[in-house]
């Protein structure tokens, strides 16, 4: 089966791309510049630079690998970015959707979008596939778009939306873990918000959850997520613990007072339930991701 992957350059992108080559999948990798991926030796692999936004290079790309399956987890994911360039949000998370859609439509690909918790408001928590989505910022109102898009596909689509991604970054940028074990080893000190609630997920349980989507032809939404429920201030405190750094540069502080232009749903986190039963998935704990993720 020939995969097509957005968003190959990125974090869950590289942790991606090698599972799906483990499991001897052709996958043809896009990303908007050059390959930064390591893979260019094996057999499966090939990298095509592809903006998801240009209708030439996209049709391009698609009439000469004919996909039999896109994944999309291409996307402008700061939503502190998407809340002041949105019209550029707009045209990446949404507009690029919808170019891919109707690309993949002449091959009656399935599609499978990477989209995220921020769909919701936060007032609930813990939220399953059934509710409702409401969004307060403008990078979930483009993912939610994103997501009606997908729904309106005339094959197989599927959605799996995901929680506060961490894990050792091979490429594409840090996160929340790695953020702070550079921060307390410089002996800087760093706030981190203490009120908003998620269930972090490890980067390569969240890659095993999309190839369980494919292999068992899931379709629908599905959440994929871990299953501990933690703060960004708690998850910091682990690494200053994990590492024997030092807590106290760690600065607690509200939602409220963070100033930050895209405002944050409070509680989100994920009820897995659905993808434990149906696709076997099963996350590993936060200690256990935190020590992968942080193991030299």
């Amino acid at each position: 089966m020939k995969i097509l992957l957005t968003g190959a350059n990125g974090f869950l992108g590289h942790y991606l791309t090698a599972q799906l080559l483990q499991k001897k999948y052709q996958v043809i990798a896009t990303g908007k510049g050059e390959s930064r991926l390591p893979f260019a030796h094996l057999q499966h692999f090939e990298y095509s630079t592809m903006d998801f936004t240009d209708p030439n290079q996209v049709e391009k790309v698609f009439d000469k690998y004919q996909p039999d399956f896109v994944v999309h987890a291409g996307a402008m994911s700061k939503p502190d970015d998407c809340e002041l360039q949105q019209e550029l949000a707009r045209r990446i998370n949404v507009e690029g959707t919808g170019l891919l859609l109707q690309n993949a439509t002449k091959y009656k690909a399935a599609f499978l979008y990477v989209s995220t918790d921020f769909v919701f408001d936060g007032d609930k928590g813990m939220y399953d596939e059934k509710d409702t989505p409401n969004p307060i910022n403008y990078y979930g109102k483009t993912k939610l778009e994103a997501e009606v898009l997908v729904q309106a596909y005339s094959y197989h689509w599927a959605i799996a939306r995901t929680v506060l991604v961490y894990g050792k970054p091979l490429t594409g940028r840090s996160n929340i873990l790695t953020i702070v074990k550079e921060k307390l080893k410089k002996g800087e000190e760093y706030s981190v918000v203490s009120d908003q609630l998620r269930t972090p997920t490890y980067v390569e349980d969240l890659a095993i959850g999309i190839i369980l989507m494919i292999e068992k032809k899931a379709t629908g939404i599905y959440h994929l997520s871990g299953a501990d429920i933690l703060t960004p201030y708690d998850m910091a405190c682990a690494v200053a613990d994990y590492l024997g750094l030092n807590p106290s540069l760690l600065k607690k502080v509200t939602a409220a007072s963070f100033s930050q232009p895209a405002s944050r749903p409070l509680k989100t986190g994920f009820n897995i339930d659905k993808a434990s039963r149906e696709l076997g998935f099963e996350p590993v704990s936060f200690e256990t991701g935190l020590r992968k993720t942080l193991s030299s």
